[in-house]
């Protein structure tokens, strides 16, 4: 389903900056042992030319929206309570007849993390949330391409922000975005982190 999102995410709130100036714990271990690790198991001759996380991207698809518009605050709330930053509503690009679907109708929710958001999130899904996806095999090892690696979430209830008790659990598709050229490279990065890909 194509959508557009609104401009106002790129004017979201920053995340609070830590009061010591300190970085996360994922980001410490990123510039004390992945960076330089990566630099020559790649053969780099230059630490700036590591790949690195830019941003990591949050969609979720409200198709209950077409019906019932309130429900989008809830997904809303919670989304906003799993990253720790506000997000935007997305809207249809173009009218669908079938789906009931009318160009500019908010259909699905989405945020873009970055800087210390982002290593927070990130540590919380690979350590936190995807540890208590039911039946856990390891997630797919396949990128894009071009270095970013998307992961499919069937249910948020993985993540400890979300309430248990709501009658309606959604998933959502995570986008990680590497300043990688090739898919080996980012993959190397991923996996330093802690990415449980399964086997390959």
């Amino acid at each position: 389903m194509t959508t557009k999102t609104k401009k106002s995410e790129t004017k979201a709130p920053k995340a609070k900056a830590h009061a010591s100036g300190s970085r996360t714990r994922l980001e410490t271990q990123y510039v004390d042992t992945i960076r330089p690790a990566l630099k020559e198991s790649l053969g780099l001759g230059n630490i700036m030319e590591v790949p690195r996380v830019e941003k990591i991207v949050l969609n979720i698809g409200v198709k209950e929206a077409v019906n019932d518009s309130k429900i989008l605050a809830t997904v809303i709330k919670t989304l906003d309570n799993i990253v720790g930053q506000k997000s935007v509503k997305t809207k249809a690009r173009k009218s669908i007849a079938g789906f009931k679907i009318r160009e500019g109708m908010s259909i699905g929710v989405r945020v873009t993390l970055r800087r210390h958001q982002m290593y927070i999130f990130l540590d919380k899904l690979i350590n936190l949330a995807l540890p208590k996806v039911r039946d856990f095999q390891g997630v797919p090892t396949k990128l894009d391409g071009r270095g970013n690696y998307n992961v499919g979430i069937k249910e948020w209830s993985i993540f400890p922000e979300v309430d248990t008790n709501q009658e309606k659990t959604f998933g959502m598709n995570i986008t990680i975005h590497t300043s990688g050229h090739d898919d080996n490279s980012s993959r190397q990065l991923l996996r330093s982190f802690g990415m449980p890909f399964s086997k390959e």
